[in-house]
C-alpha cells in the first residue's frame, strides 16, 4: 500500500482491494449468504476500502435495518478499532477472502449522494476522501432524525432582482457592500429547503438569528446536523457546503470572492465551487453574490448588476492620497493629509491598516548604511521589539548590532504595525490601540484610533474612516490574485464605513492612483477591474483560463519527476521549494495528478492556490 503522509496512527497494509486484515470465518457452508458492506476507514493515511460482514445479531436489534451507505461504523483494522463509513452495501467480496464482522455502529452519516459529491471533490482537488467525509458527518452520534419542522410560508420577494436571480440556473449577482441580502435569502427559502453559505461563522450566526426571528426553520450546519437533515433552511460557513439538506431547492453563496471559502488543509477544496456542483447535480438554481465577483465566478455564471444609482449609493466616498510628489525617503508612511483625520476631524473611530507586523521589516545601519541581514539566509532581519533582531526564515534571534561596523543605531526603512502605533500616537495626540487577531473584542470600545493588519477589519463593526497607509504593497504583491485580494480588502473596509450617504470614507495612500482596483472603488464600478484583470490573466494563461496546482513538501521533487509532462500539462518552478502544475482545465489537471503514485512523505498539493 502506498500513501502520501507519515502522520501518527498510520497503518501499513499490503492487502488486495476489498480485503480485510486478520480475516476470520463467520459463516458455515450451506448458510444463507451474509450481508457484506464496503467500509472506508477513518484513518488519514489509508485511502482504500475493506469489506466486512454485517453481524447477524444486528437484524434482531434493528441496527441492520438502519445500516446503509453513509452509515458510520466501527471496525477492527490491523488489530485496532477505528471508525469508518459504509460506502457500498450488499457487495460481493473477492473470492476466497474470509471477512470479519463490523465491530459497532456509530449512527447516521452522509447520504449516498453526499459521498458521491465528496468523491468528486477529492478528485477535483487531488486529495483524500476521508477529510471530506469527516466534514460531511455529524460531530456527535446521530441515531435518528428529529421530526421535520412545520413549513412556514414565505411571501414573494419585493426586490425583483432576488426573484430574477433564482430564476436562472447559474447567476452571479454584483451587489454593493452595504446591500441587504435578506430578500435573496427569503426568496430562496420560498422555494423550499435552501442552502445558504456565508464566509464566516459569525456572519452565519447573525443571519440564522435574523431568520429565526422571522419564524423560519433554520439549521446551523454542523452543530445542527440532525435538524438540517430533517428539513428546512441550512445556513453556515465553509463546512456547510457538505451539510445535509433534506430536499435541496436552491443554493446561495454570499461573498463568493472571500478566501475563507478555501479549505487550508488538504484537499484544499473551495466551498463555492463545491456548492455550485451540488446545485448542478440536484438541478436547482445557484446564486453567487459579491460586491466584486471573481473572474472564476464570472466565467461560471450570468452576471446581474444593480442600477448605477443603487450601486453608487452602496459604496462609500473614497479619498485617494497621491504620494508621488512626496520625498520617498523623508516622508515615511504618515502623510500630512492624515493629520486632521487622525485628530478626529472626520469623526471616530479611525482605523489604520498596514499589512506588516512587528516594529520594522527593513533596517539600515545609521553609521555605515548597510542593510541588516541574516548572515545565514541573507534576508532582512525583522525588529519585533526593542530586545533583538529576528530572522524571518528560522526565527533565530541576535542582538541589535550591525555586523559591518558594530553600531547599534538603525534607520527604519519599512515600519511594521508595532512601530507605527507609536508614530500614530505622536501625530494624533491621543492613544492608539493596536489590534491583532488575538485582541479581545471587549477591549475595542472607547478608542478613537485603531491600527493593525487586515485583521483589524474583521475585529471591528464600524468606523468613520478606514485609512490604508501603504496600499501599493497589496496592488504589487507577487501573487496571481493580488488585484482581487486587494479589492476584497477595500470591500471589507467599505462595510465598516457604510454607504455613500452615511458620511464614512475610505482613505487610500498610494503612488498608483490610476490602478484599476482603485479606480473601480473610486467610481463604485467593480467592472473596471474585470477587463484589465481578465486581459492580464488571459495573456499569462492563468486561472480561470487554465487550472493550477501548487506542489510542495519534501517529496515534491520526486512527485514532479514521476509526473513528467503529460499532454497539455506544463510545470513551472521550482520556486521556494514548490512547483506549479498547469493544465488547460481542471479535468486534465485532476487526471494528471491522480495518475501519479505519490512518494512517501508529507506531500502537499494545493489545487487553485490562493496565494501563488
Amino acid at each position: 500500500m502506498t500513501g502520501g503522509g507519515t502522520g501518527q496512527g498510520r497503518l501499513d497494509l499490503d492487502l488486495p482491494d476489498g480485503a480485510t486484515p486478520e480475516a476470520v470465518p463467520t459463516a458455515a457452508p450451506g448458510d444463507p449468504p451474509a450481508r457484506v458492506v464496503r467500509v472506508l476507514p477513518d484513518v488519514a493515511a489509508i485511502d482504500r476500502t475493506f469489506d466486512y460482514l454485517v453481524p447477524g445479531t444486528w437484524s434482531a436489534d434493528g441496527r441492520a435495518d438502519r445500516l446503509g451507505v453513509g452509515s458510520r461504523v466501527r471496525i477492527v483494522l490491523a488489530g485496532r478499532r477505528v471508525g469508518g463509513w459504509v460506502v457500498a452495501d450488499h457487495v460481493r467480496p473477492p473470492p476466497g477472502v474470509e471477512l470479519r464482522p463490523l465491530a459497532g455502529s456509530s449512527g447516521l452519516g452522509p447520504s449516498a449522494e453526499m459521498i458521491d459529491l465528496a468523491r468528486w471533490a477529492a478528485h477535483r482537488w487531488a486529495g483524500r476522501l476521508v477529510g471530506l467525509l469527516r466534514t460531511a458527518s455529524p460531530p456527535t452520534v446521530v441515531v435518528s432524525l428529529p421530526p421535520a419542522q412545520a413549513a412556514v410560508p414565505v411571501t414573494a420577494a419585493v426586490a425583483t432582482w432576488a426573484a430574477r436571480a433564482l430564476e436562472q440556473e447559474r447567476a452571479v449577482v454584483r451587489l454593493a457592500p452595504g446591500e441587504d441580502l435578506t430578500p435573496l435569502v427569503l426568496e430562496a427559502a420560498r422555494r423550499g429547503d435552501a442552502l445558504i453559505l456565508l464566509p464566516t461563522i459569525a456572519a452565519a450566526q447573525r443571519l440564522t438569528a435574523t431568520l429565526r426571528r422571522i419564524g423560519l426553520p433554520v439549521a446551523g450546519s454542523q452543530r445542527d446536523w440532525a435538524r438540517a437533515a430533517a428539513g428546512g433552511l441550512v445556513v453556515g460557513a465553509r463546512a456547510a457546503a457538505l451539510a445535509p439538506v433534506r430536499d435541496l431547492a436552491a443554493v446561495v453563496v454570499v461573498d463568493e470572492h472571500d478566501e475563507s471559502y478555501r479549505e487550508e488543509r488538504a484537499p484544499t477544496w473551495n466551498a463555492r465551487d463545491l456548492a455550485a456542483e451540488r446545485a448542478r447535480r440536484a438541478g436547482v438554481p445557484c446564486v453567487l453574490t459579491s460586491p466584486s465577483p471573481s473572474l472564476e465566478a464570472l466565467a461560471w455564471g450570468d452576471l446581474l448588476v444593480p442600477s448605477r444609482s443603487d450601486e453608487r449609493a452602496g459604496w462609500p466616498v473614497v479619498d485617494l492620497v497621491d504620494r508621488r510628489d512626496d520625498d520617498p525617503v523623508r516622508a515615511g508612511l504618515l502623510g500630512e493629509a492624515l493629520v486632521p483625520i487622525l485628530r478626529g476631524g472626520g469623526g471616530d473611530p479611525v482605523v489604520c491598516v498596514l499589512n506588516r507586523r512587528g516594529r520594522s521589516r527593513l533596517l539600515a545601519c545609521s553609521t555605515c548604511g548597510d542593510l541588516v541581514r541574516c548572515v545565514d539566509h541573507q534576508v532582512p532581519m525583522v525588529q519585533e521589539d526593542d530586545e533583538a533582531l529576528v530572522c524571518p526564515v528560522d526565527g533565530m534571534r541576535r542582538p541589535q548590532v550591525c555586523d559591518g561596523c558594530g553600531a547599534t543605531r538603525f534607520r527604519n526603512l519599512r515600519a511594521g504595525v508595532a512601530r507605527l502605533r507609536e508614530e500614530l500616537e505622536a501625530l494624533a495626540g491621543r492613544p492608539v490601540l493596536e489590534v491583532t487577531g488575538d485582541t479581545d473584542r471587549s477591549t475595542l470600545t472607547d478608542h478613537g484610533v485603531y491600527v493593525g493588519t487586515e485583521a483589524v477589519l474583521h475585529r471591528l463593526d464600524r468606523a468613520a474612516r478606514v485609512v490604508f497607509l501603504e496600499f501599493d504593497q497589496e496592488l504589487l504583491a507577487p501573487r496571481i490574485r493580488a488585484a482581487e485580494q486587494a479589492m476584497a480588502l477595500l470591500v471589507r473596509a467599505a462595510r465598516l464605513v457604510g454607504g455613500r450617504g452615511g458620511g464614512g470614507r475610505l482613505v487610500v495612500q498610494t503612488r498608483m492612483p490610476e490602478h484599476e482596483v482603485l479606480q473601480a472603488v473610486l467610481h463604485a464600478d467593480p467592472g473596471r477591474l474585470v477587463e484589465a484583470e481578465s486581459a492580464r490573466r488571459r495573456l499569462l494563461d492563468l486561472p480561470p483560463f487554465s487550472a493550477l496546482a501548487r506542489v510542495s513538501g519534501p517529496p515534491a521533487g520526486e512527485f514532479i519527476r514521476r509526473l513528467g509532462l503529460p499532454d497539455g500539462v506544463s510545470v513551472l518552478g521550482p520556486r521556494d521549494g514548490a512547483w506549479l502544475v498547469r493544465a488547460p482545465d481542471h479535468d486534465t489537471l485532476s487526471g494528471a495528478l491522480a495518475a501519479v503514485e505519490r512518494p512517501q512523505g508529507r506531500l502537499r498539493i494545493e489545487v487553485d492556490p490562493a496565494r501563488a
